[in-house]
Formats: C-alpha cells, structure tokens, sequence
C-alpha cells in the first residue's frame, strides 16, 4: 500500500483496480484455496499455482511478494494477474546474486489468452464513447491515464500488440471513425514496437478504420509525463499522434538520401509494396494516391511530367 501510494494512487483508483498485494509465503494461496474446495490441478489449471519440478516438492504460489494486478475480461470478471516486483526498500534482501524479474504475469489458461485480451479493457469499452482508446504499454501507465480523466487507456499483456487486440480495440469504439492511438516510448524500443504494430495494422485496414501513433519524448513514460506535464500536457501529446500514412512515410524516408534515380525508384518501389498490402481495394488505391503525392512534393517535380517524358 505504501509503494502504490507512493506512486500518487488514490484509494479510488486502487479499488477501481481493484490492486493488491501477494504474500511472500509459498503455500498461503495454496492453503486458502484448499479451504475453499480446490484442488492442486484446478489452482495449477487457472495458473496462481505451479507444479514444482522438485521430486516430493509441494505446489507452489506462482505469484509471491508482489503488488497484484488483477486482469479482467470485456465483462468485468478476473481472468489474470500481472505481478510487480516491489522496490528494494520495500522487500527482504534476495538470497544470492538471484534478480527477480520486474513484471510477471499469467501465462495463457483456458479462461485466459494474453494475445486477445487488453488491460483495463473493461473500463475502455464502458468509455470509449466519450473518450479516446490509447493503447499505453504497462500496467502502471494505463493506471496513470485513468487518474488523469483518460479512461479510454488500455495495454497490452506483456507482448507486442497482436492483431486480435487491433481488432479488439476498433471493435470496442461505436463511432463509424476507428482511430485509437497507440502511445510508445520515445526511445528506440518503443520506436520499434511502433513499428511492429504499424506492421501488423496494414492488413487489417478499412475505411475510417486505422490507427494514429504518439512518442513521448526520450526516457518518458505515460507514468512520468503526466505527473510532470499533467493532463493536459498528455493531452496535447496525444492531439499530435500522427496519422498512419504519415508514420509509414516518415519512416521510409528517415535518414536516408535520395539523390539518385536509384534511390528514388527504390522508395517508390518499397512505398508502393506498403500500399498492396491493404485488402480493401479503395483504401489501398488512396494510400497509393498519396503516397504519390508526396514523394513528386518531396523531389519537387511532376509525376506525371516525369512519367511521360522522352529520352
């Protein structure tokens, strides 16, 4: 409660996430769970509990002095957990040179698929009609947003974001116009998850159905920028994203040089490729249109002239 505290959580925020805490002992689940009636391979099934791979060893909690995320469905019911280390100040020394990991979290069990599910997903649906959906990348900067008035934020589970959740996420916004912003770091990891996730957007678009990209600035957080910058701050953060077209073509043409005809038949080549991997055939045709547009603005001379030009 201290380290949540600490990190500027109000106790409604606490209770709309219902946020707790996971004991250090190793059977205490375990022995609660076998009070109310379950056994060993049902905990083991819905994954709190592990099979010890130690010959006589009992099962063991999977999840142990960790602050708790509960992880719910699109209704509301816990189907998962994340779990996050508490800081050292905050814990008992670690035995050995051992370094638990930050984060860990459910695997995958028949209630639970990480890859189509989204964090605080039931508070966005219940929101997205007056907010925007904004996809951050933990749990603490989903928790951040919702503080701030963003209750549209949603993350993924630990993984880059699947097409299951990109479907998920239109799925979930009842206006005709799908546009959820996706929120990355402004470091090179994030740079690049923006791009995985551009990537798996591509074959999944439809008319007024995309996706708009933000970046905070380097060695940011949604966390850290809004307690610095405030709400409005992110908000004008987020009024920034940029449209996916916009992404795509900033990214093709990011330090590189264009000075020779080789070069620029070979953008051509490779933003003409982005485009044919849209299904929808008026949506591609617009994407070509202006990916056009940009590259006869971006070596200033006509298309067409070139195009009809004879030696």
């Amino acid at each position: 409660l201290q380290y949540l505290r600490e990190r500027g959580l109000s106790m409604e925020t606490l209770q709309a996430f219902r946020l707790g805490y996971a004991p250090p002992e190793d059977q205490a689940l375990r022995n609660f769970l076998k009070g109310k009636g379950y056994t060993d391979a049902q905990m083991i099934e819905a994954g709190v509990v592990k099979a010890s791979g130690t010959a006589g060893r009992e099962p063991y909690s999977f999840f142990r002095d960790r602050v708790m995320f509960p992880v719910a469905d699109v209704r509301g019911r816990i189907v998962a957990f994340g779990g996050r280390i508490l800081p050292e100040h905050l814990r008992a020394p670690q035995r050995g040179d051992f370094k638990p990991p930050k984060y860990i979290n459910s695997a995958d069990t028949p209630l639970f698929h990480k890859g189509r599910t989204l964090y605080a997903g039931q508070h966005a649906r219940l929101a997205a009609k007056d907010h925007p959906l904004i996809v951050v990348e933990g749990y603490m900067d989903v928790i951040a947003c919702h503080q701030a008035g963003f209750r549209g934020a949603v993350a993924p589970l630990g993984t880059a974001l699947t097409e299951d959740q990109i479907a998920l996420l239109w799925k979930m916004i009842p206006q005709d116009e799908k546009e959820p912003v996706l929120c990355f770091n402004g470091d090179e990891a994030g740079y690049r998850a923006a791009l995985r996730a551009a990537e798996r957007v591509i074959p999944l678009l439809k008319p007024q159905q995309s996706v708009r990209i933000a970046f905070l600035p380097e060695g940011e957080d949604p966390d850290t920028y809004i307690r610095e910058n405030g709400a409005e701050g992110f908000q004008k953060l987020i009024g920034r994203a940029l449209p996916l077209v916009e992404f795509l073509w900033s990214h093709h043409i990011a330090g590189k040089q264009f000075t020779t005809p080789e070069a620029r038949a070979g953008l051509s080549a490779r933003l003409e490729d982005v485009a044919t991997q849209i299904p929808d055939a008026q949506l591609q045709y617009h994407y070509k249109q202006m990916f056009r547009e940009k590259l006869r603005t971006f070596f200033g001379q006509s298309w067409k002239g070139d195009r009809g030009a004879k030696g």
